[in-house]
C-alpha cells in the first residue's frame, strides 16, 4: 500500500538524494582522475568522458552490493517496525543533512568524504529519533562474539585502515617501478617489460570486482574456479597488450617512428617488421611530451630565485631586466613556468546583446560546457593559503625520463578507469542507500525484510554522479594532484592502483570506505618515496584531514536537529 499521505516526503527525499549524488560526482570523482589530469596523461575533457562511462557503469552494475550497508548495519531498523514512516522521515533528514553539508564543502574546495557525510546523517537521525540506543555501534554474531563488519565500528576501522593500506600499496608499487625501471639504464626499454605485467594485475583486479562476489548477479563458479578465472582473464589481457600495444610503444618510444598513429596498434607484431625511420619533418614535435613542463628542479628553482633577488636589489639591474624582457635567453626561459596552452571550448564572450543569436549561443555553451572548460593543471600552480609554495614542493621531487613516463600513461588511464568504476560501485551507496529505504517504505508502507535496490535507483544515483562531475568536478580536482605533491604518470599510476586495490578489498568486504581517504593515503605513500618529506604539501593534507574530522559531527548535528524538531514538535 502506497503511503500517498507522505508523497511530499518522497518528493523532498528524491530532490535531496539527487543533490547528494550530484555532490558525490562534484566532490569525490576527482579522487579517481586528478592524478591522470595533473600528470598530463589525459586532458580534462578526456577524463570527464572516461569518468562518466565508468562511474555510471560501476553504479549500475555493481553498486547494489554495498548500497544497503549503511542502513542495515548502522541504524537499528527493527526499532522502526511499528512506525515505518518514521524511518522514512529519518532517511529524508539524513540526505538533507548530507547534501547540504557536501554542497558547502564543495564550494569551499574541501575534498571531504561523502561516506562520512551520509554516515553522520544516518547517525544523527537515529539518535534524534531513538536516542543513543537507536544506533548499532558494535555488531555481534549469533554466538555473541563481536562482528567487526557490523555497526559503526566497521566504518571507524575503515577510516584508519583505508589510508594506511592505500599508502602501503601505492608506495610498494612505485618503489618497484622506481628501482626496477626509472632509475635503471635505458628505463624505457625496461619499462616495456614491466608494463604488460602491470596490465595483467590491473585487469585481474577489475575481474575480481566483477566475479568475486562483487555484484548482485549470480556467478556460477565454484570457490576453487574463481581465482583461476581472475588470473587467467588478467593474463589474457596482458598477452593482448604484449602482442599489440608493446610493439607500437617500441616503435614510437624507442625507435621514434613519427609516422605511426594510434590505429596502427592493431597491426601488432607486424610493426616490428617496419624498416628504418625516415627523418621527421621540421614541424614535428614528437609523440612523447615533457611531463615535467613548468615544474622546476631544485637547482633551477634556487638559481631563478637567486637571480630574481639580486635583480630586485639592484635598481639598475631591474631596468636592464625590463628592457631585455622580450629577449630572454633559452636557458633562462627554460627555468620559467610555461604559459598555459589551454584552448577554451566556450570562446570569448561576444560584444552583442545577450538576446542576440551570438549572445544566446555563447550563453548556451557557457551553461553546457563551463564545468569542463577548465585549465586544471595551470590553476593548480596558483598560490593560495591552502596550497602554499607549490613550486618549492615540486622542486623536491625527482624528474624521471619522459620516455619511461610515457609508457605509464596507458596504464594510468586503465587504473583511473578502474578506480572510477569501483568508486561508482562503492560510493553510489551514499546517495541511493537511504533513498532506497525512502522509496521502499513509501511504495509498500512497510519496512522490507530484505533490502532491494532497484536498477532504476542505481541509475538515478549514477546519473546524479555524472551530472555533478561535469558541472562542478573541477573545483575539487584543483586541490588534489599537483597541489599535494608532484604528479607524473608513473607516480599517478602507482597511486591509483594502490587506491584501486584498497577499494576493491573494501567492496568485497562490504565496508563503506572513503575513496578520498584511499587516494590521499596513496598520494602520501608515493610522495614519501621521493625521499624528502617536504615534497608533500602537509598543509593540504591537513586541510583534507580536517574535512574528515568535522564531517560526521556536522552532518550528524544537522540531521539530528531536523529529526528531533520534527519528531518531538507540538502538533494538532
Amino acid at each position: 500500500m502506497t503511503l500517498h499521505q507522505y508523497d511530499y516526503l518522497f518528493a523532498v527525499g528524491t530532490i535531496f538524494a539527487f543533490l547528494d549524488a550530484w555532490n558525490i560526482g562534484a566532490n569525490d570523482v576527482a579522487n579517481s582522475w586528478a592524478s591522470s589530469v595533473s600528470s598530463r596523461s589525459v586532458s580534462y575533457v578526456q577524463a570527464m568522458i572516461g569518468a562518466s562511462l565508468m562511474e555510471f557503469s560501476g553504479a549500475l552494475g555493481v553498486g547494489g552490493r554495498v548500497a544497503d550497508t549503511i542502513r542495515t548495519k548502522v541504524v537499528d531498523v527493527g526499532a522502526f517496525e511499528e512506525r515505518p514512516a518514521l524511518l522514512m522521515l529519518g532517511m529524508v533528514c539524513a540526505v538533507i543533512a548530507s547534501s547540504c553539508y557536501l554542497t558547502a564543502a564543495t564550494r569551499f574546495g574541501m575534498p571531504v568524504s561523502t561516506t562520512h557525510s551520509i554516515l553522520g546523517g544516518v547517525l544523527g537521525m537515529g539518535i534524534g529519533a531513538l536516542g543513543n540506543t537507536g544506533i548499532t555501534w558494535v555488531g555481534y554474531n549469533k554466538d555473541g562474539s563481536v562482528d567487526l563488519k557490523g555497526g559503526v565500528v566497521q566504518v571507524f576501522l575503515a577510516w584508519v585502515i583505508a589510508p594506511v593500506l592505500s599508502g602501503l600499496f601505492g608506495a610498494a608499487i612505485f618503489l618497484i617501478t622506481k628501482y626496477g625501471v626509472l632509475l635503471r639504464s635505458n628505463p624505457a626499454v625496461r619499462g616495456l617489460v614491466l608494463v604488460p605485467i602491470y596490465f595483467w594485475i590491473t585487469a585481474s583486479l577489475i575481474v575480481m570486482l566483477l566475479i568475486w562476489k562483487g555484484g548482485d548477479y549470480e556467478v556460477k563458479l565454484t570457490d576453487a574456479q574463481i581465482p583461476g578465472v581472475i588470473v587467467a582473464t588478467g593474463a589474457a589481457w596482458g598477452l593482448l597488450v604484449c602482442l599489440f600495444l608493446v610493439p607500437w610503444m617500441y616503435r614510437v618510444v624507442i625507435k621514434e617512428d613519427w609516422q605511426l598513429k594510434w590505429w596502427h596498434i592493431f597491426q601488432g607484431p607486424l610493426l616490428l617488421r617496419r624498416g628504418e625511420v625516415p627523418p621527421p619533418p621540421e614541424n614535428f614535435t614528437g609523440v612523447v611530451r615533457n611531463f615535467y613542463e613548468g615544474h622546476l628542479t631544485r637547482e633551477e628553482l634556487e638559481a631563478r630565485r637567486a637571480r630574481d633577488a639580486a635583480t630586485t636589489e639592484d635598481v639598475e639591474g631591474q631596468h636592464e631586466k625590463t628592457a631585455a624582457a622580450s629577449d630572454i635567453s633559452a636557458p633562462e626561459a627554460a627555468e620559467r613556468p610555461v604559459a598555459s596552452t589551454h584552448k577554451s571550448l566556450i570562446g570569448p564572450k561576444p560584444d552583442s546583446a545577450w538576446y542576440s543569436g551570438a549572445g544566446l549561443w555563447w550563453w548556451f555553451k557557457w551553461v553546457l560546457l563551463r564545468g569542463i572548460d577548465q585549465d586544471i593543471v595551470s590553476s593548480q600552480s596558483e598560490k593560495s593559503v591552502i596550497a602554499g609554495d607549490v613550486e618549492e614542493i615540486h622542486a623536491r621531487a625527482h624528474h624521471y625520463d619522459n620516455k619511461a613516463e610515457f609508457l605509464y600513461t596507458f596504464l594510468q588511464v586503465m587504473t583511473a578507469a578502474a578506480a572510477s568504476f569501483t568508486h561508482g560501485a562503492n560510493d553510489v551507496a551514499n546517495a541511493v542507500g537511504p533513498y532506497a529505504t525512502i522509496y521502499q517504505i513509501w511504495n509498500s508502507g512497510v519496512i522490507p525484510q530484505k533490502a532491494q535496490v532497484d536498477l532504476w535507483i542505481l541509475a538515478f544515483g549514477g546519473a546524479g554522479i555524472v551530472v555533478g562531475l561535469w558541472t562542478y568536478g573541477y573545483h575539487i580536482m584543483r586541490n588534489l594532484g599537483n597541489r599535494v605533491t608532484l604528479m607524473s604518470p608513473s607516480r599517478g599510476f602507482s597511486m591509483e592502483l594502490g587506491s584501486v586495490i584498497t577499494i576493491i578489498v573494501a567492496t568485497r568486504l562490504k565496508l563503506p570506505v572513503s575513496t578520498t581517504q584511499c587516494i590521499t593515503g596513496a598520494i602520501v605513500g608515493v610522495g614519501l618515496c621521493n625521499g624528502d618529506w617536504r615534497s608533500i604539501n602537509w598543509r593540504m593534507v591537513a586541510w583534507i584531514y580536517l574535512g574528515w574530522i568535522i564531517t560526521v559531527p556536522a552532518t550528524g548535528l544537522i540531521s539530528g536537529i531536523l529529526m528531533g524538531f520534527i519528531t518531538f514538535s507540538p502538533h494538532w
